[in-house]
């Protein structure tokens, strides 16, 4: 049984802002070619420039983002990291973040007209952080949600090995619904039915497949995230923790309770950065679906926190 009849990707945000109580701003999708040939995809809310830039976690897309830009109410973008949503796949399958940042910052020169607060889910939050690092001119703030260099891969990103292991086709999508449940992620089952119908596609044969190309190379993306020994560190967990050292903006962790960072995770975190705002929220991984009010609120105090 599917789980969705109506095809339009902004079908279901009339509802949510409805449940919100909020209005629904102007929603479009935009498309950048970029240098290479490929094209980087992002939804912006709003008709003003864009202020504030969300990066989604992997094997994620902008449309996770949903209910948190709703609730916001600013002008924003949420953009589909490259092999993710409508953004082209890597022919060499390099998803790491400072390779994707890459394509965040051709993307801002282009849609933004001032410094943006970035905020980064998971993967997106290490490419915020090398996006920052980069290019400080574009980020006026950087807020980093439930993510970490040396995040413990025993616990959360095991599940996400388990969502993506395989297989990567499907009979119907609410096949997928009940993993996802299963494994934690998503909020309610109609949040995770819209999460799961923006993130699929039917193929001619009829059989349900991710749209985004992680799902394909889970395994060894996933690896990345092993911090190894204190020998022989992953080349992102060094990567990451020295793009966060060059960062100048000010930057916020967000850690969720019952999310992939731990406590020791959030004071590692904070003692290599000591200026580090670290917020607690009740939610799972994916904070921007199961928390999204709460995310928001946060989002609209900034830069006003003076942190």
């Amino acid at each position: 049984m599917d789980v969705a009849i109506d095809n339009s990707e902004f079908s279901y945000l009339p509802a949510q802002a409805e449940a919100l109580g909020v209005p629904l701003p102007p929603v479009e999708r935009l498309a950048l070619p970029l240098p290479d040939g490929r094209t980087l995809s992002a939804l912006r809310f709003g008709t003003e420039a864009p202020e504030v830039t969300l990066l989604h976690g992997a094997g994620l897309n902008a449309h996770t983002w949903d209910t948190t830009a709703l609730a916001l109410q600013r002008p924003l973008l949420a953009i589909d990291l490259a092999g993710h949503g409508d953004s082209s796949w890597r022919e060499d399958a390099d998803y790491a973040p400072r390779t994707l940042a890459e394509d965040v910052a051709h993307a801002l020169d282009v849609w933004t007209t001032q410094p943006q607060l970035v905020v980064g889910q998971s993967l997106g939050g290490l490419t915020g952080a090398a996006l920052a690092a980069t290019r400080p001119d574009l980020v006026s703030e950087l807020v980093i949600v439930d993510i970490t260099p040396g995040v413990d891969v025993s616990a959360g990103p095991a599940a996400l090995r388990a969502f993506y292991a395989g297989p990567t086709d499907f009979a119907s999508r609410d096949e997928l619904v009940e993993k996802a449940m299963s494994l934690g992620f998503g909020g309610t089952r109609s949040e995770t039915e819209r999460g799961v119908f923006l993130n699929t596609r039917v193929r001619a044969d009829g059989r349900v497949e991710w749209k985004h190309h992680f799902a394909h190379l889970a395994a060894q993306t996933l690896a990345a995230h092993d911090p190894g020994t204190s020998a022989t560190p992953s080349a992102l967990h060094e990567t990451g923790w020295d793009d966060l050292a060059s960062v100048t903006a000010a930057t916020t962790l967000v850690r969720a309770e019952r999310g992939f960072v731990s406590e020791s995770d959030a004071a590692e975190f904070q003692r290599r950065l000591p200026e580090t705002h670290v917020v607690v929220l009740d939610a799972t991984h994916n904070v921007q679906e199961t928390a999204p009010v709460a995310l928001a609120a946060l989002l609209a105090s900034t830069p006003a926190r003076g942190i």
